[in-house]
């Protein structure tokens, strides 16, 4: 069965409609046993179906959580982001003319975008101040407090958590995309050989071809 131009949808349609209306009709299954394609060979390419379309609504599904995980991490990055951006700004400010801290902070140069750059930044920046008294007094007097930054702190243990999960979600989604690729190859291979059984089969019985699914060009 050629797949070129067909849809997921479409491939599994085909192959319900054909499979069952073979299994319905007897008439049409006399036909198809002199080919070998008796009862119990198409149920076998009804367990082929079922087992595909299973595969096609897990995959999907695992789609959707990785879809709500990507959303999620998205949304705690940006307000994780929002609070860390606003430190750091008045960090540059209070601690401008310490070198050293200023590298030791990592408060040059741009912010990583890269969740995994991003966490690790984030953190060198707020466990560097956390731990110096001396450089929590200087933010201090821009109204930066020891509770606000452990605040910040905590939104990245949430994002970095967030990313986690939707990692997980990701090579959930990946497992389960493979997983239907190869059931729908199976299927595929299945439904090319009955299909053109079916077209020797019934040659002479037009109809049953139509009744398949099955539309020869005119």
């Amino acid at each position: 069965m050629a797949r070129t131009g067909r849809s997921i949808e479409e491939r599994l349609l085909a192959a319900q409609v054909a499979i069952h209306n073979a299994l319905d009709d007897e008439s049409l299954q006399g036909y198809l046993a002199a080919y070998s394609y008796g009862p119990a060979k198409l149920e076998a390419g009804q367990a082929l179906y079922e087992a595909t379309l299973q595969a096609q609504k897990i995959q999907q599904a695992e789609y959707g959580d990785q879809y709500d995980a990507t959303d999620k991490l998205n949304r705690l990055w940006e307000e994780a982001n929002t609070a860390y951006m606003h430190y750091v700004k008045v960090a540059r400010i209070a601690l401008r003319d310490r070198r050293g801290v200023m590298s030791k902070l990592d408060l040059h140069g741009r912010r990583k975008r890269a969740t995994a750059g991003w966490i690790i930044q984030a953190r060198q920046f707020y466990d560097g101040l956390l731990a110096d008294a001396d450089l929590m007094a200087q933010v201090a007097e821009f109204s930066v407090t020891q509770a606000k930054l452990e605040a910040g702190k905590a939104q990245v243990d949430v994002v970095e958590e967030a990313n986690r999960v939707q990692g997980k979600e990701r090579g959930e989604a990946q497992d389960a995309t493979l997983a239907r690729d190869v059931a729908l190859d199976a299927l595929d291979a299945w439904m090319s050989d009955f299909i053109a059984i079916s077209r020797l089969a019934l040659e002479e019985r037009p109809q049953f071809l139509e009744k398949l699914g099955v539309v020869e060009p005119s």
